[in-house]
């Protein structure tokens, strides 16, 4: 058994591989009832079933994995479709089987808290659009999606800034003439000079260096963001983050 199963929580080819495994079983008991797999009846209508919840976990497994897409949806196709002839049915679920557990062996589908930053401190702040952006930037980072991640990051230090000057009063340091919010940059350069907040050393340290990160991968032309690039930003994003909440009196 895999950790994902032991944790209790089955990645897609796991759900996968015990879907087909059903759909052999309804396949013998439909047989041994000597009852249609097509039609309306208890036996093709739960075939069905399994075979729409097998394509969904085939949308999230191919998102996630390598191999053949074309071969493993013709093994899907045969163990779930109706019309197979039983001797394919079995051997399409053992090639299928095996190559979930080989090829398209995926792993236990993230915890949306996990990631950049704990949703569960966004959360406590009781405002729906930070986890909102929070849940999104830690999707794509789990994903792989680094640049995307390192965008949604700009955006929650952006708005944890904003909240703390509005919060404090202070809304029109942070304005350019029309009224308009300025840019991250410019709203890190305000923080780093604001006195009210008293930043501390870590903040102070990481506010430039998650600037430079998400300004690039919204920006940099030939530049893509790695793993490891967000990974350093993480405890940086923690600090800043939640620290401009404090000030924001929401944590």
């Amino acid at each position: 058994m895999s950790k994902a199963a032991h944790n209790g929580q089955l990645s897609p080819s796991e759900i996968l591989e015990n879907l087909a495994r059903s759909a052999l079983e309804i396949s013998k008991k439909a047989r041994r009832q000597k009852k249609s797999l097509k039609g309306d009846n208890f036996y093709a209508n739960r075939l069905a079933t399994l075979r729409a919840d097998a394509t969904n976990a085939f949308r999230s497994l191919s998102s996630a994995s390598a191999g053949d897409s074309s071969a493993i949806a013709e093994l899907i196709d045969f163990v779930f479709s109706p019309k197979t002839d039983p001797r394919q049915r079995l051997t399409a679920f053992q090639e299928l089987s095996y190559n979930l557990r080989t090829t398209w062996c995926s792993t236990q589908t993230p915890r949306e808290d996990e990631g950049l930053f704990p949703l569960s401190i966004l959360a406590q702040a009781r405002r729906g659009y930070l986890v909102t952006v929070g849940r999104q930037m830690n999707g794509c980072f789990t994903t792989g999606w680094y640049d995307a991640a390192a965008v949604m990051m700009r955006r929650l230090i952006e708005i944890a800034i904003i909240e703390a000057f509005e919060a404090k009063g202070l809304a029109n340091k942070i304005k350019d003439s029309k009224g308009n919010y300025l840019q991250l940059s410019d709203l890190v350069a305000k923080a780093l000079a604001e006195p009210t907040f008293s930043l501390s050393r870590n903040a102070k340290k990481s506010l430039p260096s998650l600037r430079d990160v998400g300004h690039m991968s919204a920006h940099g032309r030939y530049f893509s963001a790695r793993k490891e690039d967000l990974e350093s930003a993480r405890l940086g994003c923690r600090v800043v983050v939640e620290e401009f909440l404090h000030h924001a009196g929401l944590l």
